[in-house]
């Protein structure tokens, strides 16, 4: 279906506000039709001698009270059609988020932040275009051409045929303007994604682009950008600029046939001069909502331009699905077992290789081996971000695609090494994963994670906003606030990513408290950078080009002199 007819359809609940405000610009368009009819009159009246006073005071306030009248006509239209137009934007903004939502990992590993927040709030607002103004001058322009066509052909069906002839050729020109200058309104649509994209990226950048002196490089960078944004436009512009042009000369021949066959037919009596006034101005009027038919062309490649960027969002096939029969995890005691896990990113690449290993509830169990071997997979598939091409992965028994992603995330906890926080307080960070969760657990979850004392110094302590990202915030502070969210957060599962790699030995001995304050209270996995943290982990995986080479305590692994053991070993050794 075409995307455009598509949006149409969603916005489907809004129909009867469309209708009332196309019916708000059809009374409009048909009261214009009131002024030829009078002009018509008094020319006739004019022309035979029989005008009066009385005629004129009639004549005149039939015209200002269709005036009027044609005023609330186009207040209706124009107030309820960008109701229902913004009304909709808002829906169709909300539903975009929502699918991106749902998209897997999979999907965000080609994908720009700034092309897809384009998407979001640029090409949704297309959808104004179409609701408020393409949908009633679409509808209430038909009507009036109709109109005045019936009521040309009543007053000479010869000369109204031949006013017409142009107008087959408007719409061939309509169609081949709508084919050649839909493309260019498509291309716009993506430079200006492009821009968003540089932006955004640019902008949670700024700091290492200031480091390295890249502030040259960079606006050159977003100036070729916006030279090719203003291109695209220009060109776009430019075609429209010509067809407009080229639309009113076309209706203007109707009325140069008008004039000349119509005045011969006067001069010779088989018309009268009010009839030949009256057709003119009729001819006016069917000409006008022409023009604003072919200006529509434009405006709904605009929206099919739009339409088209938003359902490749809409339409896009999540690779992670959930089952419709898809139980719910609960009472979750914390099983873990991996049976014989394979999973790539890209096909000729594995990323894990029959991996297989069980954590019993309530054990910790540490992933260790050198960067990019697969740890943070494991956990990825843990979670369902991605679902393993291989094997399988069960919680207390249960294969986790046999359970809801919500129940099933609802049960795990993260704590990354690159901490995200929001641009809120401290306290509502904390609280991020609970509802409702009130001032004291919030503090006691900030002691177990070792963070109570220096979110206490801060100038309003727990209602400290931190900025964006945390950037008040030190790394250290960042990972302790992440685990006590977690902490919060109470699941029978933690996963502990990195979360010591990037802090310094008095932060790495406060987080390393912290994990032994949760130790046996649920299943920890912990990918460990420094080793010194997983010194007392029931089970230690030592991963190897994506498979488990070694597995046993840390004592076990080091009498081996192993992998392990290597790893451990001081560089200078």
């Amino acid at each position: 279906m075409n995307p455009t007819a598509k949006l149409i359809l969603m916005a489907k609940k809004h129909w009867r506000m469309i209708g009332i405000a196309s019916i708000g610009i059809v009374g409009a368009s048909l009261l214009n039709l009131i002024t030829p009819a009078i002009v018509r009159g008094l020319t006739g009246s004019l022309t035979s001698d029989t005008a009066t006073v009385h005629i004129l005071i009639v004549y005149s306030s039939v015209l200002v009270g269709a005036y009027l009248l044609r005023v609330g006509c186009r207040w209706v239209a124009l107030a309820i059609s960008h109701v229902a137009a913004w009304s909709f934007v808002g829906e169709l903004t909300a539903k975009v988020y929502e699918k991106l939502q749902k998209l897997s990992m999979k999907y965000y590993q080609d994908k720009q932040t700034g092309q897809l927040m384009s998407r979001m709030i640029n090409d949704t607002r297309q959808a104004e275009i179409l609701i408020a103004h393409a949908l009633p001058d679409l509808i209430s322009n038909l009507i009036v051409i109709i109109g005045v066509a019936v009521l040309i052909f009543l007053i000479n069906p010869i000369l109204a045929a031949i006013a017409l002839i142009p107008v087959p050729i408007v719409f061939w020109v309509g169609t081949f303007f709508s084919k050649k200058v839909a493309p260019l309104f498509r291309i716009n649509q993506e430079v200006l994604g492009g821009i968003n994209a540089v932006s955004q990226d640019n902008l949670s950048g700024m700091k290492e682009i200031q480091a390295f002196g890249q502030e040259e490089r960079e606006l050159g960078k977003m100036l070729e950008l916006c030279r090719h944004y203003s291109y695209v436009n220009i060109r776009a512009n430019y075609a429209a600029a010509l067809f407009h042009p080229g639309i009113e000369f076309l209706t203007s021949l109707g009325t140069v046939i008008v004039v000349g066959i119509g005045g011969y037919l006067s001069m010779n009596g088989r018309m009268s001069v009010a009839d030949v006034v009256g057709f003119l101005m009729y001819l006016s009027i069917f000409y006008q909502p022409l023009a604003v038919l072919s200006r529509l062309f434009e405006d709904v490649q605009v929206s099919f331009a739009g339409a088209v960027r938003i359902f490749e969002v809409l339409d896009a096939e999540s690779d992670v699905k959930e089952k419709p029969d898809a139980a719910v995890l609960q009472n979750c005691a914390g099983k873990i077992e991996f049976n014989n896990v394979s999973f790539y990113y890209i096909q000729e690449e594995p990323v894990l290789s029959d991996v297989s290993f069980t954590a019993e509830p309530g054990e910790m169990i540490a992933v260790v081996g050198p960067t990019g071997v697969g740890k943070t997979t494991i956990v990825s598939l843990m979670e369902r971000f991605y679902d393993p091409q291989r094997g399988n992965i069960y919680i207390d028994g249960v294969d986790i695609k046999d359970l809801t992603l919500e129940s099933l995330r609802s049960q795990i906890s993260m704590v990354l090494q690159d901490v995200f926080l929001f641009n809120g307080t401290i306290a509502e960070n904390i609280a991020y994963g609970v509802k409702n969760a009130d001032e004291k657990q919030i503090e006691a979850a900030a002691r177990v994670a070792c963070a109570d004392d220096f979110i206490r110094q801060m100038p309003q302590g727990y209602q400290t906003t931190i900025g964006e990202r945390g950037v008040r915030l030190s790394g250290g502070q960042k990972q302790r606030l992440s685990i006590a969210r977690a902490v919060l957060r109470d699941t029978p599962i933690l996963i502990l990513d990195e979360a010591t790699s990037s802090v310094d030995m008095e932060t790495e001995l406060q987080i390393q408290r912290a994990i032994e304050n949760l130790s046996g209270s649920r299943t920890l996995i912990v990918i460990a950078h420094r080793l010194s943290t997983i010194i007392s982990a029931d089970q230690i995986l030592v991963l190897d080009k994506g498979s488990i080479i070694e597995k046993g305590s840390y004592s076990e692994l080091m009498e081996r002199n192993g992998a392990f053991a290597r790893l451990n070993r001081p560089k200078s050794a």
